[in-house]
């Protein structure tokens, strides 16, 4: 699977298991109800989601120009680091507004997030690519 079709199915499913763990997670780190982080985690997985496809669209543009084809695991490591840091940057001030916190204390609230996605994108990314092949950016070049 490639292309758009690909990237589709990959930031979709992505992020159908980040919401479960996100509403979960927000409401277990900030002492509040589902009913008050599903909605929260409803909005940043909305703007993951989109942040993910542009992010993605980026990532294999710059990898489809690298001498090195393929995903090693330094590559790997890179993406899921890259796209979180760049994620943090949205929900911080997000997630302080809705539970109406300051931004450190929001930034305490994603700290857990900002270690365990990185480690969750590595290994969706692992198993994504064994289940669908891997991208063209990242396939030998056909001489």
């Amino acid at each position: 699977m490639q292309g758009v079709k690909r990237k589709l199915v990959y930031v979709s499913a992505y992020e159908m298991i980040g919401l479960c763990l996100s509403t979960l997670g927000l409401a277990l780190l900030s002492g509040t109800a589902p009913s008050n982080t599903g909605p929260l985690a409803v909005l940043i997985t909305t703007i993951a989601m989109a942040w993910n496809f542009i992010y993605n669209t980026l990532f294999e543009w710059w990898e489809s120009r690298q001498l090195t084809r393929g995903r090693s695991v330094a590559r790997r490591v890179v993406h899921a680091i890259g796209f979180q840091l760049t994620l943090v940057v949205y929900l911080i001030p997000l997630i302080a507004w809705w539970l109406g916190i300051s931004l450190w204390e929001a930034f305490l609230v994603d700290l857990a997030f900002i270690v365990l996605i990185p480690c969750y994108t590595f290994a969706y990314n692992w198993l994504f690519d064994r289940v669908f092949g891997l991208p063209a950016s990242a396939l030998p070049v056909q001489a």
